[in-house]
């Protein structure tokens, strides 16, 4: 199991915004978060790769990739994340380089020495997210949605064990939206696990996946309760 979270509490500052979080990623799944704004789905998130901490006595178990979170030091934070890739909806390349010099710059900074070894990983997952021939591009110079596959290309750098996105689509159109959420869909059927929070609950139709919802304080996984209702219900539910 990549993520098991039992009985976690999650606060921003001192207050709580989740409580007795039960939630499990293993590999390959696909798993969407959904709720309303300010209902916890990025804390949850911030939690996995420890920009939100813990405490160690609020969460009878919280692992992620084999660490225990309530003992791991911060000198371990780096080597966490290194198995992990990490997507934002505000993409966060770098403006002043090309977008291979972007993917570069996370390679050197995980390790990475040898130029050709460098070379050839950046343009195998530019290739993976079709935009080889924006390599030489400045983000400036790419559309929403090429930046947003410049960051999920930047994801795949070490090969992580799990990809977390946070709003990925939501400063996309609808069609361009479809086709990074294909692409992350895509991505699961090498094992790499996905959790994406969203608000694009037609995401949910056309690409299914598991689901857990955030709600009054709690999560839990409505995946069956999910399929058997209408969009429009969740429509309601998830709007700002």
């Amino acid at each position: 199991m990549l993520v098991d979270y039992q009985k976690a509490n999650i606060y921003q500052a001192d207050t709580q915004i989740l409580q007795d979080v039960d939630f499990h990623v293993d590999e390959g799944e696909f798993i969407y978060i959904i709720g309303k704004v300010g209902s916890g789905k990025s804390s949850l998130l911030k939690t996995m790769y420890c920009e939100l901490d813990i405490d160690k006595d609020d969460a009878e178990k919280i692992e992620v990739l084999g660490r225990d979170l309530k003992t791991l030091k911060r000198k371990g934070i780096p080597a966490l994340r290194k198995e992990m890739g990490i997507i934002f909806q505000d993409f966060q390349l770098l403006h002043n380089q090309s977008v291979g010099q972007n993917l570069k710059f996370v390679l050197r900074a995980t390790g990475w020495k040898n130029k050709k070894e460098i070379s050839d990983r950046i343009d195998e997952v530019l290739n993976a997210v079709g935009m080889i021939e924006k390599k030489d591009k400045m983000p400036n110079e790419l559309s929403g949605g090429e930046q947003q596959r410049v960051a999920i290309a930047r994801s795949l750098l070490n090969n992580p064990k799990i990809i977390i996105a946070d709003e990925p689509t939501g400063n996309l159109d609808p069609e361009t939206a479809s086709h990074i959420v294909g692409l992350l869909k895509e991505i699961t059927q090498r094992g790499t696990a996905v959790v994406m929070s969203t608000h694009n609950i037609p995401m949910l139709d056309k690409y299914p996946g598991i689901v857990y919802r955030c709600k009054d304080g709690h999560i839990s996984d409505v995946t069956k309760e999910f399929n058997k209702m209408n969009l429009s219900d969740y429509k309601e539910e998830t709007q700002e």
